[in-house]
């Protein structure tokens, strides 16, 4: 009977490109047309339920536009101590949050947090597990007391 493999200690980077998602899109348009219904339906005095939805309205469809228009990012995530990078940039608190059907994965850049949202659309199952993965493997960072 052959012998197992011999599991190696290291692992590849995780390189994954996000962009936006069509999904979070179709839904920012689906709520933009609610608005105005949502409006009138709501205890808004009579004179301001269609405004206040045309404006809603107008808020969530720009959402929907700017999240569209965002530019593609590229995260590598090393194996081992080496820091991870998002668009060829050295980040810190890396981290990733599992919400059902979606993950966030978050990071702090220069001072500022930031986070992205993998939508099932604009991450195939293969790759949220080799994300889950890479991030389980990381050295967790001590925090100063």
């Amino acid at each position: 009977m052959p012998s197992s493999p011999i599991s190696l200690p290291g692992s590849a980077p995780c390189r994954l490109e996000w962009r936006p998602s069509r999904w979070q899109v179709a839904a920012h348009i689906l709520f933009a047309l609610l608005m105005p219904w949502v409006a009138t339906a709501s205890a808004l005095p009579t004179a301001a339920q269609w405004p206040l939805g045309l404006a809603a309205a107008a808020g969530t469809a720009v959402q929907g536009w700017r999240h569209a228009r965002r530019r593609p990012l590229t995260f590598v995530i090393p194996a081992g101590d080496a820091p991870a990078q998002v668009d060829g940039l050295a980040v810190d608190a890396l981290a990733l949050q599992d919400r059902g059907p979606l993950l966030q994965l978050s990071w702090r850049c220069n001072g500022r947090y930031h986070a992205r949202l993998f939508w099932p659309d604009t991450l195939p199952p293969t790759r949220r597990r080799e994300l889950r993965l890479a991030i389980r493997g990381r050295s967790i960072p001590c925090s100063p007391p």
